[in-house]
């Protein structure tokens, strides 16, 4: 009986680490004729919805967007990193405070594990236009302990 335990055992941790694994499935944020955002969890334990309105090349400052998560962090706290890649070279990088202590800037600000997010409106972002090509977007969300809320690898097919 140990022999088939250990045996067992092996095989679960093989199972779940490594060997077979299967990652999140691509999800569309956005598509129109000139534009194609795509995105894929990039968290191995947690997928999410997010999607963008109004799917342009010019992107307006006031874009209307959609996210979806259930949590597995209390969020007293929450940031935002951006990192912009164009062939596995870094062009961009930022970072934002999403919900600060003394300055929650959305009603979802406080939530704590195991509780929903859902988020449906505006996000201030300073308008341009994306210029032709493909980008890779790396997104990160993390609250004050840094653990991750939610992680994305996009991408971004602008012709």
């Amino acid at each position: 009986m140990k022999g088939f335990t250990a045996a067992f055992l092996i095989w679960t941790l093989i199972s779940l680490n490594g060997g077979c694994s299967q990652a999140w499935p691509t999800h569309t944020a956005c598509k129109d004729g000139s534009l194609e955002v795509l995105y894929q969890s990039c968290d191995p334990l947690q997928d999410f919805g997010f999607s963008v309105e109004q799917c342009s090349k010019q992107l307006k400052s006031n874009l209307n967007v959609r996210f979806g998560i259930i949590l597995r962090e209390d969020i007293k706290q929450l940031y935002l990193d951006i990192t912009l890649f164009t062939k596995e070279e870094s062009i961009l990088s930022y970072s934002y405070p999403i919900c600060e202590e003394d300055l929650p800037k959305f009603s979802f600000c406080g939530r704590r594990k195991g509780e929903q997010i859902y988020f449906a409106g505006p996000v201030n972002n300073p308008g341009f236009e994306i210029p032709q090509g493909e980008y890779q977007v790396l997104l990160k969300l993390y609250n004050e302990n840094h653990s991750t809320v939610a992680c994305a690898n996009a991408t971004v097919i602008c012709s």
